[in-house]
């Protein structure tokens, strides 16, 4: 077997590659982009396979630099930090509060399923996160962010495999029985949108002018500092972390402090021209999560993956199971059973099975087909992309420990 070793410059340019790739690919192929599967994951998953094949059938092992995806994954989650204000949370009043433990209540659910799941089937110590919370309600990036942790913790040498596994398929998932869920619930309880769309908040007058208002390199430059500041804080308060018993991942902690900096400062310190909803910001967090994403699984070693393949399978549909369950029996009676209730259902599955992005386009379109539902879109991704990434980091590190 021959070890080929790519060094960082060209990892990080093959990363950029694969991601054009995926995006051409998921423009080709129609169902990658009705599923919502992100350009990373789309060429990222090509790549792997390519080098798959490189191993079989060449006996060349290809290893990547990857010391520049480590710092992506800070400077994202970072982002998210920066862009949670506290206000709009309390904002989102009832709905949000029960949509909230809902989604905790269902975290719980999904890792006594895994662990379940886990012990029944012999699978080796460690999988129960990468079958549960971790893969399906944190997603690529949680997996990805955790996997080296439980890998060194049990000794799970393929533990980024069997996490990446499970994303992409609960991903897939939840984009073809999110839509077909609310249908039901639609039709079953002759539900309606409103006749007149509700009005959306914050949209610019003129798009272009705002755009070329919001992202130049004064804007760019201002929240890369910020973005730094608050990391370097981060960095900090990990050496303090690491001599307690509490063990946090550095990119939690820099989550953290950004959720505190952009609470806080802004208000303290008045005409500050904060990144938080910026242009700049959301284009930096993209950034950072594609080519992280991209690097990730392109360097992903399928062929330690063995033969757990139909073990992952017969965990996912179980979980599948009982997440549909959950939605109809549980999520859609305590939102009200209202239109609201079935747009929020097809939403649920994103945030159990696949992420964020899945839950937005699955309720997209249900309303396009049945009226607008503007709270919705307020509420679920409130949930999804902040509490709950917080709540899965508390999860994932008690099961580690």
């Amino acid at each position: 077997m021959t070890t080929l070793q790519v060094p960082g410059l060209l990892t990080f340019t093959i990363a950029i590659v694969v991601f054009f790739t995926g995006g051409g690919l998921n423009q080709v192929i129609r169902p990658l982009q009705r599923w919502n599967i992100p350009e990373a994951v789309t060429g990222g998953l090509l790549a792997a396979v390519l080098t798959l094949c490189a191993y079989v059938f060449f006996h060349v092992e290809i290893t990547f630099a990857l010391g520049a995806r480590d710092m992506l994954l800070i400077y994202f989650f970072t982002g998210i930090g920066l862009n949670a204000k506290l206000d709009d949370l309390i904002s989102g009043g009832r709905p949000f509060l029960t949509l909230l433990a809902l989604t905790l209540g269902y975290l719980v659910i999904q890792n006594i399923i895994a662990a379940g799941s886990v012990a029944t089937l012999g699978l080796p110590a460690g999988t129960t996160p990468l079958v549960g919370s971790a893969a399906l309600i944190g997603g690529h990036g949680t997996t990805i962010a955790w996997a080296p942790i439980i890998a060194e913790r049990f000794g799970l040498n393929n533990a980024l495999e069997i996490g990446i596994a499970t994303a992409t398929l609960g991903l897939v998932v939840a984009s073809l029985v999110g839509g077909p869920i609310a249908g039901f619930l639609i039709r079953r309880h002759g539900l309606a949108g409103p006749v007149a769309p509700d009005p959306v908040v914050g949209v610019p007058d003129d798009p272009v002018d705002k755009f070329a208002q919001d992202l130049n390199h004064i804007t760019l430059l201002r929240t890369l500092l910020v973005l730094n500041i608050v990391i370097l804080i981060g960095f900090a308060l990990q050496e303090i972390v690491d001599r307690t018993s509490i063990k946090l991942p550095l990119f939690v902690i820099c989550l953290l402090v950004g959720i505190v900096a952009t609470n806080t400062i802004p208000r303290l310190l008045g005409g500050l021209h904060w990144p938080t909803r910026t242009r700049a910001l959301a284009l930096i967090s993209d950034l950072s999560l594609n080519i992280f994403l991209a690097m990730s699984l392109m360097s992903m070693q399928l062929w330690t993956l063995g033969g757990l393949g139909l073990a992952l399978v017969l965990v996912l549909a179980l979980q599948t199971i009982v997440a549909v369950a959950y939605i109809i029996f549980a999520v859609f009676p305590m939102m009200g059973r209202s239109y609201e209730a079935a747009v929020l259902s097809a939403g649920f599955t994103g945030i159990t099975l696949g992420a964020t992005p899945t839950a937005i386009a699955n309720m997209t379109a249900v309303t396009k087909l049945h009226g607008a539902c503007a709270r919705a879109f307020i509420i679920l991704p409130l949930v999804s992309a902040f509490f709950i990434d917080i709540a899965n980091a508390v999860a994932i590190g008690f099961i580690v420990r």
